[in-house]
């Protein structure tokens, strides 16, 4: 496949059986037309027949999904505010693709807050045409037709260049890069806006506020940093995170994982 890959996906959690499965999970870049509000198509194939069902959990970004499954599963799904699981058994694959943080508002034209922790059925946001897309990518078999396929039906909606969904990218870029970026206030000044006009900004735009992305950009590496390493000094992690204090960070922590920071680390697969 000639597409550049988007790299290792983020925010998935490691469990307590952290053995393998026979799974494969592929990310890749849209073409550049519709790289403005797309970040990247993603696959996930499993087989387990004959194996135990497992559960797959992650700490979503603040982004829509289109996800294309066979079996009356496609779904346009909103922001998740916490946790996601799913459970996966016999055989199956999904396709997916995942918008920008504001990326999919130009196709909503509503506030996005409304679609936060719900999902819609295709036609429910795209009509009849929901269908004609499922049908088109699940009658394919290779990924690269399969994106062919999405990327020609979102050219056939996508409007002109939004500045608004630009800003977005920018600010969500800047609080992935500088760990210190942790107040709203700082965000705000960024952005040229009035804190209360970021705040509507993105509830209209992502479905949620700017405090909460900082703080789930902030406990994606935090899961990063603990995957696979020895558990360190609590009180100094917290604070290279851009936390006041310890137990602000475990209490987060623990608020979106379901454990503490110590017993997730203790989590670390035998052998790492």
């Amino acid at each position: 496949m000639s597409r550049a890959e988007g790299g290792k996906p983020r925010g998935l959690l490691q469990q307590a059986d952290a053995t393998a499965f026979p799974a494969q999970h592929r990310r890749y870049l849209p073409c550049a037309d519709v790289a403005a509000f797309v970040e990247h198509f993603w696959m996930v194939r499993w087989d387990l027949r004959g194996l135990p069902a497992r559960t797959v959990e992650t700490l979503p970004h603040p982004s829509v999904h289109v996800v294309v499954e066979a079996g009356g599963a496609s779904r346009v799904g909103g922001v998740h505010s916490g946790r996601f699981a799913r459970v996966l058994e016999g055989e199956g694959r999904v396709f997916g693709i995942k918008f920008r943080p504001g990326g999919f508002f130009p196709l909503w034209m509503a506030p996005l807050s409304d679609l936060v922790d719900r999902s819609l059925a295709l036609t429910e946001v795209f009509g009849d045409a929901g269908l004609a897309l499922e049908a088109a990518i699940l009658a394919l078999d290779e990924d690269e037709w399969r994106m062919v396929a999405a990327e020609r039906f979102l050219r056939e909606r996508l409007p002109m260049p939004d500045e608004n969904v630009a800003l977005i990218d920018r600010l969500v870029s800047r609080v992935v890069a500088d760990r210190e970026l942790r107040r709203v206030d700082d965000l705000a000044a960024l952005s040229g806006l009035s804190k209360r006009g970021l705040q509507r900004l993105f509830n209209q735009y992502i479905g949620i506020s700017p405090k909460w992305m900082i703080q789930r950009y902030r406990l994606h590496e935090a899961l990063d940093e603990l995957a696979g390493h020895e558990a360190p000094n609590w009180a100094q992690f917290a604070l290279g995170l851009g936390y006041f204090d310890q137990a602000h960070f475990i209490k987060d922590f623990k608020a979106m994982v379901g454990r503490t920071p110590a017993q997730y680390a203790a989590q670390r697969p035998a052998g790492l």
